[in-house]
């Protein structure tokens, strides 16, 4: 028999606030949108981004993205000593999805060498190592389990998940803390100018008038473990296009195969199964060539019935972060029986299939939910959550 793995906390912060109940307040509040702050580019042009509005505590020498992770781990701490005392410290694990880890920081480390000859004082080659946000969080945690790192891009945080469940599956761990976190930085900012991908003005998903992305940073931390709980991470999938190094397959074969990879997982891989999801949370870049092919893989896998909706415009894209944010979303619209909205313009896009856009306000009862995140490289990553 297959060993079900289940969400026994969570934690979350991003622009909409630092905790669950700020969050929550946020995402169905059904306000404009309207991203947190600005950054400005080398160029000089000045562009929205899902800045976090409230302080991090922590020393100035750890990364922002490990101040992000310490913040979220904070909540779940007694959590985790009930884990560590019935299971042992070496028996819980970590699996943290990021993609800058300390890449601002080595930023500023680099220029400081250049203009003064000397590293700063406490900079450690360490702190940009994609590792160092697992093990930091292992560090801190107490614990003593297996620890690394995912990075595959903006699939980081979804894929975290689907490794911590395998950990449990394999009789490794009875407890993984796993998440995402990622900060914003002004090599990711640049570089995604540089690819023409940012928009001047808040995200428009599934719009006709679509012309980019904003950028984001915040995280999510999970507990999953073999005992029950009050959700279930009940399948995950995951897949390669191997079609372009920035650019998705046109055709969302990759993407479809993640999905179906999650649902049969989770029992649901029949067409009376996909029926069973209430809600699509949609990956919704608000690129065209993102929307485009997302909106066909929804359309064939689900219909155009089952509603869906990106919550970019509210977040803005955040990264390795991404795929665990709208994991702790998904956790938050099943406990509050209410979909997050889709927030764009209203003016749908006549090339693409006309999927079905929750409003703000909708409620309906939800028990499952699929959450898709795809990624540079092709990556894409599929997850299924339900109440227990």
């Amino acid at each position: 028999m297959t060993t079900p793995v289940f969400i026994a906390d969570y934690s979350v912060a991003c622009a909409l606030g630092p905790d669950r109940a700020s969050v929550a307040a946020g995402l169905f509040a059904a306000a404009p949108a309207r991203l947190s702050g600005e950054a400005t580019l080398t160029t000089g042009r000045v562009v929205p981004v899902g800045r976090l509005t409230f302080d991090l505590d922590g020393p100035a020498e750890q990364t922002r993205t490990n101040r992000i992770l310490a913040h979220c781990l904070a909540p779940l701490t007694d959590a985790i000593e009930a884990a560590k005392a019935r299971f042992g410290a070496d028996r819980v694990g970590v699996v943290i999805g990021t993609s800058t880890s300390g890449i601002g920081e080595a930023g500023e480390a680099v220029k400081a060498k250049l203009d003064t000859g000397a590293w700063p004082e406490g900079f450690s080659i360490q702190s940009q190592q994609l590792g160092d946000s697992a093990a930091f969080t292992a560090a801190l945690a107490g614990v003593d389990g297996p620890y690394f790192s995912v990075s595959t891009a903006c699939t980081s945080g979804g894929r975290a998940l689907a490794s911590a469940a395998r950990l449990i599956r394999a009789g490794l761990c009875d407890v993984v803390i796993c998440g995402g976190a990622d900060s914003l930085c002004d090599l990711t900012l640049n570089g995604f100018s540089a690819l023409g991908s940012l928009s001047g003005t808040v995200c428009n998903p599934m719009s006709a008038n679509r012309d980019g992305l904003n950028l984001g940073e915040g995280g999510a931390l999970f507990l999953l473990t073999r005992e029950a709980g009050p959700f279930r991470l009940a399948g995950w999938g995951g897949s390669v296009d191997g079609h372009h190094m920035s650019a998705p397959d046109p055709t969302g074969r990759g993407a479809e195969a993640a999905m179906h990879t999650a649902l049969t997982a989770a029992g649901l891989g029949d067409a009376a199964g996909r029926k069973a999801v209430d809600f699509v949370h949609l990956h919704g870049t608000a690129t065209p060539l993102n929307d485009q092919m997302e909106a066909q893989v929804l359309g064939r896998v689900f219909g155009l019935e089952t509603p869906s909706a990106s919550t970019k415009a509210l977040t803005g894209h955040t990264l390795g972060a991404a795929g665990a944010i709208q994991a702790a979303l998904c956790l938050l619209a099943l406990e509050k029986g209410q979909l997050p909205p889709h927030v764009w313009d209203g003016e749908r896009d006549p090339a693409l299939p006309a999927i079905r856009l929750a409003q703000p306000g909708e409620t309906a009862p939800l028990r499952t939910i699929l959450s898709a995140s795809y990624a540079f490289g092709g990556n894409n990553a599929a997850l299924v959550l339900a109440t227990a």
